[in-house]
């Protein structure tokens, strides 16, 4: 959380200094590392609950979203690239595995092309909201302590304007 008073956050050549950095473009670079690091400390026992659930991967989470909350005629493999940020390969490699799971079934669309459509099954109807119980609260545990919500939805606010 950050503090009023503290003049490092809105000055810049201080906050350079106080990190010593002798260029001020380093900050991108601690930006990235940081963000990495960020997502390895917080994604360990977020897998391991999502495992324990029955989700091989967090990116299932978000497909199995994505496929229930599309209309009856699924939701594209192209729509799920663009949405997560993933590469065609990806996305068509998770998917198939999440069929060969139980989890989704693809169909191929009417018109142009060979594109397909993911579907949920039965049996995984409501699994990403309970999935979402346990994702919700390993982070929870892991940036309440150090995040107010304020704080929260600030960064937040940074983070989105990160995507292209």
């Amino acid at each position: 959380m950050r503090h009023p008073n503290d003049s490092a956050a809105t000055d810049p050549e201080r906050a350079q200094t106080r990190y010593g950095d002798a260029h001020p473009e380093i900050a991108y670079f601690r930006v990235h590392f940081a963000l990495m690091r960020i997502s390895r400390t917080l994604m360990p026992p977020i897998e391991a609950e999502l495992r324990a659930q029955g989700i091989a991967d967090p990116v299932w989470y978000e497909i199995l979203l994505a496929a229930e909350e599309a209309p009856t005629e699924g939701v594209r493999m192209q729509d799920l690239e663009h949405r997560l940020f993933l590469p065609q390969y990806a996305v068509s490699r998770h998917v198939a595995r999440m069929q060969k799971a139980g989890l989704v079934t693809c169909k191929a669309r009417a018109g142009k092309g060979r594109g397909q459509s993911v579907h949920v099954t039965d049996m995984a109807r409501g699994l990403h909201e309970r999935v979402w119980d346990a994702y919700s609260a390993q982070l929870r545990a892991a940036l309440a302590p150090k995040l107010d919500t304020d704080d929260a939805y600030a960064l937040l606010d940074i983070l989105n304007r990160l995507y292209p």
